[in-house]
């Protein structure tokens, strides 16, 4: 099914299974940001059920009708007519257990914060997510944190979460190859982590790669992460503790700086094919692209980095079904001096052959961590910086996200029933679960995840994606932000 031919079902009368009117809310936008059309619908009321926490209609409105509405005195009627309003925004790359690498290294993180403070951490990072307008995010990896990211989950979901925060898929721990990955002990060459902690899980063989994917799945991840290849000259990865080769330095300063294949194609397609079997979709971290990497070769849902694309695979990889995730503002922030030929100038021109080749198929994730959660919207200020259309840039942020991050159920022909059926309301939190729930596009039956900005998106975007400009924030129908002040 296309569900870019999604039209605007008509109005219909929603009642509470109890026989009660449902309380409703309704969203007087100036300007409604449709991901489908990419076009900014002007003068629409968005009503919401706050008991199901779906979208329940949109329709048109006349000045006259807003007019007579008592903005003041009807706290179910949200004056946005000064606003745009748009879905709320989907982070499909971040760590919450981490923060920027400005206050401390990766390795210092992992090795000098206990699990207590990394994890209150999470809880700030968290909120200041949610009230920059992000109502949903892809965790890839707690980097040391242990589980703590599933815990993290169960506390920001449910009717009454103990904290704020947006909807929140969990990738547990990366699985990486033994010997490539931090952090690493000076003193015993042959353990992986210091102490304890380890930046991931480590396999080896095709064995313990399926066995790792049955222990993250049943442990209760959304998402499962391989970090396939791995540079050693990438500034933004943190330093030398990512790479295999790094104890070799000392003496050989080209081999450390070398792309390298850390998992075998049997490994990584073992992973994939566990995934597959228990129905949860996979991530892969890799520098380089790979022919056996795209799904249709056996490969995974979706790349992260990717910052070289050789030029003999893109018109496969805009073909493919693989989701890029391109994570452009992590390069950008580690990298400071920019240099010609640096980390940043080779990713951005990477990014600009890509779009210019005609790639569309890709989600808004910026390995928010390493650099300040709250500034999620850097993403997409460097996507339009480098050339890609503000408005698909948007419905990457958007739409994309969620078709990024959602889980296998609304893949293939078993998607595509439920998003026949999704108007009929079926699909809140309460029948599916937080995650589980439809999100990504003001519509029916849809995730009243919505948000708005005072700024202007066709003249200066990057103001208006700010969080600075974000004025108002709701997750399931429940208003976190309103009027630029938190409400939590």
């Amino acid at each position: 099914m296309d569900t870019d031919s999604f039209a605007y079902p008509p109005e219909r009368s929603s009642r509470r299974r109890d026989g009660d009117p449902e309380r409703l809310v309704k969203i007087y936008a100036g300007k409604l940001f449709d991901p489908h059309s990419l076009q900014l619908l002007p003068r629409r009321v968005v009503t919401v059920s706050e008991d199901l926490g779906l979208v329940v209609d949109v329709e048109p409105y006349t000045e006259q009708e807003a007019n007579e509405v008592d903005f003041g005195g009807d706290e179910k009627a949200i004056d946005l007519r000064d606003a745009t309003v748009l879905p709320g925004f989907v982070d499909a790359h971040v760590h919450l257990f981490l923060h920027s690498y400005g206050e401390a290294s990766w390795g210092e993180q992992l090795t000098k914060e206990s699990l207590v403070e990394r994890t209150v951490r999470a809880t700030v990072h968290a909120k200041r997510t949610l009230m920059a307008g992000y109502t949903a995010v892809r965790d890839l990896g707690t980097e040391g944190a242990e589980d703590a990211d599933i815990h993290l989950r169960k506390c920001m979901s449910g009717p009454n979460p103990i904290i704020s925060g947006p909807r929140y898929f969990c990738a547990n721990r990366a699985i990486i190859a033994s010997g490539s990955y931090g952090p690493k002990s000076n003193l015993h060459l042959h353990q992986d982590g210091v102490e304890g902690v380890t930046g991931a899980q480590f396999v080896n063989g095709e064995v313990e790669c399926v066995k790792a994917v049955r222990m993250q799945v049943g442990a209760g991840a959304d998402w499962i992460k391989v970090a396939r290849n791995l540079r050693c000259s990438m500034t933004v990865m943190n330093a030398l503790d990512y790479r295999p080769r790094t104890r070799i330095a000392d003496v050989n300063t080209k081999l450390p700086r070398t792309a390298l294949q850390t998992f075998t194609t049997g490994e990584v397609k073992a992973m994939v094919s566990a995934a597959r079997q228990l129905g949860v979709k996979v991530a892969a971290h890799a520098q380089t692209w790979r022919p056996d990497l795209l799904p249709e070769n056996g490969g995974v849902d979706t790349l992260e980095h990717g910052n070289n694309i050789p030029d003999e695979l893109v018109d496969h990889i805009v073909k493919s079904r693989v989701t890029w995730v391109p994570t452009l503002s992590v390069f950008y922030s580690e990298d400071h001096e920019k240099a010609a030929g640096g980390p940043w100038d080779t990713t951005s021109r990477n990014f600009q052959k890509a779009i210019q080749r005609g790639m569309t198929n890709i989600a808004c994730g910026g390995d928010t961590g390493p650099f300040p959660h709250g500034d999620n919207a850097l993403e997409m200020k460097l996507m339009v910086r480098l050339g890609a259309n503000w408005r698909h840039v948007l419905r990457w942020a958007t739409l994309g996200g969620w078709h990024c991050i959602r889980s296998a159920a609304w893949e293939g022909t078993q998607g595509a029933a439920r998003l026949a059926l999704v108007d009929e309301l079926q699909e809140s939190a309460q029948e599916v679960g937080d995650n589980e729930v439809p999100f990504g596009v003001v519509r029916r039956g849809f995730a009243a995840d919505i948000v708005a900005t005072k700024g202007d998106l066709e003249k200066d975007f990057e103001n208006a994606v700010d969080k600075s400009s974000i004025v108002f924030v709701m997750k399931g129908g429940k208003v976190f932000k309103r009027g630029g002040r938190e409400l939590v």
